[in-house]
């Protein structure tokens, strides 16, 4: 980091210079002599290569932070701003349900919310109560957590994955006096009947036919849909005083470490990333999107939605992701922007190929968890000409973004003004997640290649830079180091590991608890699958470390989709050989007919973890990596008990 104390020194003497008469030219050549003899020339490179790249993420970040001080001074919500977008744009279409098949103008969904807002106001509930929400994506769910908004009744979005003690969880987590289920959860909820107290009213959404008024009766729920058609549809009276940093509706996470927790979106936070979002990767007012994430999710229901509600844009909201229709969809509703999270482009490769994937008119892809590895071959299959990769959680303060297509990489921070924003890497036990720190007690900044902790500087008083948290204030505080940048401050510990190159393009490499340490070397369980996945033609691939009695660290474990048909071993080991280090093969490998998967794409591992190589646990082929002999062998009871009493070398 030298060039952080040459930069200044090469600026001062300039500027003593220009103080004591000198002209420009030689004022700026003396400068750049300073500069250049205190060896500054690698600056004057990285600066060359990144300044268009750092100039326009400049201007994205000062564009989002004039319009939320302007939002802030007027005292703006998130209904009050769609509230304008309508008005400019009143016979737009706004939502597209391709469940349905219906469209909802600005109009139509803008008098939709207000009849959700005056229900609220009769059933009685006040500015700040919850209603929990709990239905497969379509356009209702939009208007029902805007309408509650406009009353200041806050939504908790439910995974509609969610069952029995995760579902009770989320729904007592977040205090809800209400729950409106889609109909074809009615199964879920009344598995969990008899445990949600007689308090909490239930309304069903989409139900129709003879069969779910039964369904209805015997769960004591009421007919949502009828009730809103007899709600007048007018704006509501004014009856809460919330602002731009008040509570706006909460969102749950993956879950995938334990039961989600509930993250708390505040009005602005809301605005913050869509608007990121809508600047940083060029989308304009007449855009389309196609939309087949899950509305309970920030990429779903803010990134994407979000530029309908603050925008104006069109947004075509799909019911469940489907591979097969994914490209007959983006032509049927002429889509221009794509949304993809986890694993939906490697799911969209392994299609067999047909007309509808290059005939489409879109541009850009926008999401997170695009696999180096299959970047390049989605870009070319599709013709999809920008990819806007991103990172970020809901909860987070330092989401960053791949503002110029950099392949591989999920965003970057200014090496030139780093501090412009004030996020960095810090050193960090890859197992244990805990941060290292210097002899006065600060986090030590990673240099280029060094993989690190991502962490964001914590300003409640600024929306770009305040972390809110969640509803279990316990789960905020663990988000939270004290002393990271400088002596008395916080920040927030995103939990996830990425790497930095020299010009700051950073780079995506484990989810916290991820990354395992094998024969001294640590081993990154993204990078892993992305290998094996591709070796396999795009397979479903799990990655994890599984312990080893009487072996330092964790051997590395695959478990691989495999559902029908022979699995060659030996090829599979002379691909694998090539292609990793001796410390990144899998020691044992489990052939299941599917990888477990979260509502958003992401691998789960959890119970993979916990059967571990136990040939007890599990109907499923496992093998083990016999080093002696240079093969993979079938796990036996025999076998593993060998292993386990450390009779055989690994």
């Amino acid at each position: 980091m030298l060039w952080l104390v040459r930069f200044p020194a090469a600026v001062g003497s300039l500027g003593l210079l220009r103080l004591l008469g000198a002209p420009w030219p030689w004022s700026l050549a003396a400068g750049l002599g300073v500069y250049l003899g205190t060896g500054g020339w690698k600056f004057l490179y990285v600066a060359l290569k990144t300044a268009r790249r750092d100039l326009f993420g400049l201007y994205v970040l000062l564009r989002v932070k004039v319009s939320i001080r302007h939002h802030q001074r007027l005292g703006s919500t998130i209904p009050s701003i769609f509230a304008s977008v309508a008005t400019r744009y009143p016979d737009r279409p706004a939502l597209v349900c391709e469940a349905t098949g219906q469209t909802w103008t600005f109009t139509q969904l803008d008098a939709r919310s207000d009849a959700v807002a005056q229900w609220a106001l009769s059933q009685g509930w006040a500015s700040g109560e919850v209603v929990a929400l709990f239905a497969e994506s379509r356009a209702q769910l939009v208007a029902l957590w805007l309408g509650l908004a406009k009353v200041g009744v806050e939504a908790a979005l439910l995974n509609f994955n969610l069952r029995q003690h995760a579902l009770l969880h989320c729904l007592r987590a977040s205090g809800a006096r209400a729950l409106v289920y889609g109909v074809e959860l009615g199964q879920a909820v009344q598995e969990v009947q008899s445990e949600l107290g007689s308090s909490l009213q239930l309304f069903c959404t989409g139900s129709g036919g003879a069969d779910d008024d039964v369904e209805l009766q015997a769960l004591s729920a009421q007919n949502l849909d009828q009730i809103l058609a007899n709600t007048p549809h007018t704006p509501p009276p004014q009856t809460h005083n919330k602002g731009f940093n008040d509570r706006l509706f909460y969102i749950y996470t993956s879950g995938t470490t334990g039961l989600p927790k509930a993250a708390i979106v505040v009005h602005s936070r809301y605005y913050r990333i869509a608007a990121f979002g809508y600047y940083a990767f060029g989308m304009r007012p007449d855009d389309v999107i196609y939309n087949c994430l899950p509305l309970y999710h920030s990429a779903g229901n803010i990134m994407g939605v979000g530029q309908c509600l603050l925008h104006g844009l069109t947004v075509v909201v799909k019911r469940k992701f489907s591979a097969s229709r994914f490209w007959d969809d983006c032509v049927k509703y002429n889509c221009t922007v794509v949304q993809y999270i986890g694993e939906i482009c490697r799911y969209l490769l392994s299609q067999p190929v047909r007309p509808s994937e290059t005939s489409h008119r879109v541009r850009l892809a926008v999401g997170n968890g695009l696999r180096p590895s299959v970047w390049e071959a989605f870009t070319q299959r599709f013709r999809v000409k920008q990819v806007g990769e991103f990172y970020g959680a809901t909860e987070c303060n330092c989401s960053i973004a791949n503002m110029d297509g950099k392949v591989g990489a999920c965003g970057f921070n200014s090496r030139i003004l780093p501090n412009v924003y004030p996020i960095r890497l810090v050193k960090v036990n890859e197992e244990t997640m805990e941060l290292i720190r210097d002899t006065q007690g600060l986090c030590i900044p990673c240099r280029p290649g060094e993989n690190g902790l991502l962490v964001g500087k914590i300003n409640q008083q600024d929306p770009l830079r305040r972390f809110d948290g969640y509803a279990n204030q316990d789960a905020t505080n663990k988000k939270i180091a004290h002393n990271v940048f400088k002596k008395g401050d916080t920040a927030y510990l995103s939990g996830d590991v990425l790497v930095m190159d020299d010009l700051g393009y950073m780079y995506f490499r484990d989810r916290s608890g991820d990354t395992f340490r094998w024969k001294g070397e640590n081993v990154s369980t993204t990078e892993v699958e992305g290998t094996l996945s591709g070796l396999l033609g795009q397979t479903d691939v799990a990655v994890y470390g599984v312990p080893v009695p009487g072996a330092e660290g964790k051997a590395g474990m695959a478990t691989i989709a495999q559902s029908t048909g022979g699995f060659d071993c030996e090829t599979f080991l002379k691909e694998v050989q090539a292609a990793l280090p001796p410390y990144a093969r899998p020691v044992f490998l489990r052939l299941s007919p599917h990888v477990d998967t979260t509502g958003t794409f992401k691998i789960q591992k959890t119970r993979l973890q916990r059967e571990g190589y136990d040939p007890r646990h599990s109907a499923d082929r496992i093998y083990f990596l016999n080093s002696r002999v240079g093969r993979y062998e079938a796990m036996t009871e025999d076998l593993y008990s060998s292993i386990a009493e450390g009779r055989v070398c690994l």
